[in-house]
């Protein structure tokens, strides 16, 4: 039976660090989580599979396991009752598991796996599921910059484990290893929720939000969500921290004579801006308090910067043309 290569999945190698893990199950999850492809049940399955493989290399205490014993990390319990006594000490090999075959010589070896038991969160013969906080979760979430500003909701699938149905978490049924999750005490399983994006939100937030993760084991709490948010580009404004950037065409009348220009906010309203006399190109406006409010103090906002950019006339009429010759003439400029 093939088994399963966690780093294959993510597209990493078995000497990747913490960071580079969580950089590549960013990247996959953005490619084929469930909200981005609706339906698709090949993205589904890739999306369970790439979280299962992030939920053991993420994990330092499950990663070493992993890479000890393979894709059998968790059943760890049942290895302890197998090898065979070998001249006064026991043998076991621990092959074929999708790494290098790991043989632990001397001793009881029920010893050694004890601590994996305790720590593993999987249920010993005869014992009760241990009690322990949920995992916490991550997903990616897009939002429009005027949602960044107001807010914004969004329902998300999330897939994460949970205390296995059949065993309770106990990992163990009457007749032995529970056929439902292998003795782990754990299944993967689906849910829906709505999440709050808060105004402020930038590309690069991690929003936290408490006791929507995964299901505790036991009766422990549940684990907390993160929400990795990324904020689409805007048509009109440029985002340099809470401050907006928006580029105002200017004619050539306004700017030599003076005027207002009607300038969009993030808001969806207008704002007239005074153009003093003589305004010179690619000169800065700036309107207080109408950029992007701060995560976390709503009240509290950046300024919209406005940049000038004076538009040459073009297609003049013979009038038009007279009237800057005049005006070539007066000012005695050669040409």
């Amino acid at each position: 039976m093939a088994t399963k290569d966690y780093y294959s999945i993510l597209g990493v190698s078995k000497n990747a660090s913490e960071a580079d893990i969580k950089k590549a199950f960013r990247k996959l999850a953005r490619k084929y989580h469930p909200d981005v492809n609706p339906g698709d049940k090949t993205a589904e399955a890739k999306f369970k599979e790439m979280n299962e493989a992030y939920e053991v290399l993420s994990d330092n205490e499950k990663r070493a396991k992993y890479d000890r014993f393979g894709e059998h990390w968790q059943q760890a319990d049942q290895f302890s009752q197998a090898g065979a006594r070998q001249g006064g000490y026991r043998a076991y090999d621990f092959g074929g598991f999708g790494g290098e075959g790991v043989r632990v010589e001397g001793g009881d070896i029920g010893s050694i796996f004890d601590e994996i038991l305790r720590g593993g969160g999987m249920g010993g013969f005869g014992r009760q599921p241990q009690r322990r906080r949920g995992q916490d979760l991550e997903t990616p979430v897009e939002v429009s910059l005027e949602e960044a500003y107001h807010g914004a909701k969004r329902t998300i699938s999330l897939q994460a484990q949970k205390p296995c149905p059949t065993c309770q978490g106990t990992g163990q049924v009457e007749k032995g290893v529970c056929p439902t999750c292998g003795g782990s005490g754990a299944v993967l399983g689906t849910e829906r929720i709505e999440v709050s994006v808060p105004p402020g939100a930038k590309t690069g937030s991690r929003v936290r939000i408490s006791g929507k993760g995964g299901q505790g084991f036991g009766g422990g709490p549940r684990g907390d969500l993160y929400l990795l948010v990324t904020v689409l580009p805007h048509k009109n404004f440029e985002r340099n921290g809470n401050d907006l950037h928006y580029t105002a065409p200017l004619p050539l009348t306004v700017a030599m004579l003076g005027g207002e220009l009607q300038i969009p906010t993030i808001k969806g309203k207008k704002l007239a801006l005074k153009i003093p006399p003589e305004t010179q190109n690619e000169k800065t406006f700036r309107l207080s308090g109408q950029g992007m409010p701060q995560l976390g103090r709503p009240s509290s906002f950046g300024d919209l910067i406005v940049r000038v950019r004076a538009m040459l006339p073009s297609r003049l009429s013979d009038e038009e043309k007279k009237l800057f010759e005049k005006l070539k003439d007066i000012r005695g400029e050669q040409g």
